[in-house]
């Protein structure tokens, strides 16, 4: 049996470390990538914790479906996992950590689950055979019956537009991503239908620049290189997601495109380095750290203290946040 020393070798920092990030020690600061080597290397040792449960202690089971390098490209689902993280320390509540495609037995015991990101029916099929506690997190469910949480993106994608129009802009792109479920088909991002609806009812010229691929850096830099090479850019551009407005900016920047005299740009998201790109990122802070802790609070309080066909349909507003990336025309 594998012991913390073990662990602490293979994760190449301190058994005091181990233990306090294995403990959800919340005074450690330490990166969150050592936090995620650590519980990485727990994992592939089959390290089990030794720990005093308290009497009628709640077990949360929590499924993320990006892998731990996906949360480190992108934090928008890490800022999630930190949330439930987060209440779980303050409760005592001993929380049971698993990516997509890990071995669900882990969980066949939990009191309660959450389900981070976008999930296929049989998959959603196979959480609901672990609890009947359970919420899905970041994504809308066929299901009425299914408890869920979720952005409202239809005041932030026309906020985003109102604000474009404001500054004079009517000729206005769309980056966008797509997200595969488990069976391959395509989730549907309300964005895009959001932003086509609102350019038609606003008369707003948009066909020519619109673009979807992944949600990544090099899926943003890969569509504005596309649309700087056919000479035929918008005044204004909206990305999906942060990550995408990085990439389109950095090829911008590359074909010597000034932001924001030549272009606007706004992204999705507020994530931490939005701040600090040059020029600093127009963007809708997406409340993602607060949707995890909203999610364990309701299954901990609500969903496995009543009746689970009490369904909870919860809709999070989201804010524009204006910095240098974007001006008027």
């Amino acid at each position: 049996m594998a012991t913390i020393k073990d662990v602490a070798a293979k994760a190449h920092v301190s058994t005091a470390t181990v233990s306090r990030i294995l403990n959800y020690d919340k005074t450690l600061s330490v990166p969150e990538e050592t936090r995620n080597t650590v519980f990485q290397a727990a994992k592939e040792l089959n390290y089990i914790k030794k720990r005093k449960l308290l009497k009628n202690q709640f077990t949360l089971g929590m499924v993320q479906w990006y892998s731990l390098q996906q949360e480190l490209d992108d934090p928008y689902y890490l800022q999630i996992r930190q949330g439930i993280e987060n209440f779980c320390i303050q409760n005592n509540i001993h929380l049971i950590r698993t990516f997509k495609n890990d071995d669900l037995g882990e969980l066949k015991n939990v009191d309660g689950l959450i389900c981070i990101g976008k999930f296929s029916k049989p998959e959603q099929d196979d959480f609901k055979k672990l609890s009947s506690h359970i919420i899905f997190l970041d994504m809308l469910s066929d299901d009425y019956l299914d408890s869920t949480i979720t952005l409202d993106f239809y005041h932030a994608v026309n906020d985003v537009m109102d604000y474009l129009v404001s500054l004079n802009h009517h000729k206005i792109g769309f980056l966008g991503g797509k997200e595969y479920l488990n069976d391959q088909s395509v989730y549907h991002d309300l964005r895009k239908e959001i932003f086509e609806s609102y350019c038609r009812k606003h008369d707003i010229e948009y066909l020519p620049y619109v673009k979807e691929d992944l949600f990544t850096v090099e899926s943003g830099y890969a569509m504005m290189s596309e649309l700087i090479q056919a000479n035929n850019l918008p005044t204004a551009i909206f990305c999906a997601s942060d990550p995408i407005a990085f990439g389109a900016m950095r090829a911008l920047n590359e074909h010597n495109i000034r932001i924001p005299e030549d272009i606007s740009i706004v992204g999705f998201d507020d994530i931490k380095q939005a701040s600090f790109t040059t020029p600093p990122l127009t963007t809708v802070y997406a409340p993602t750290t607060q949707m995890g802790e909203y999610g364990a609070n309701i299954v901990y309080h609500l969903l496995s203290q009543y009746d689970s066909s009490s369904a909870l349909h919860i809709t999070i507003p989201c804010t524009l946040i204006e910095r240098e990336s974007t001006k008027k025309i």
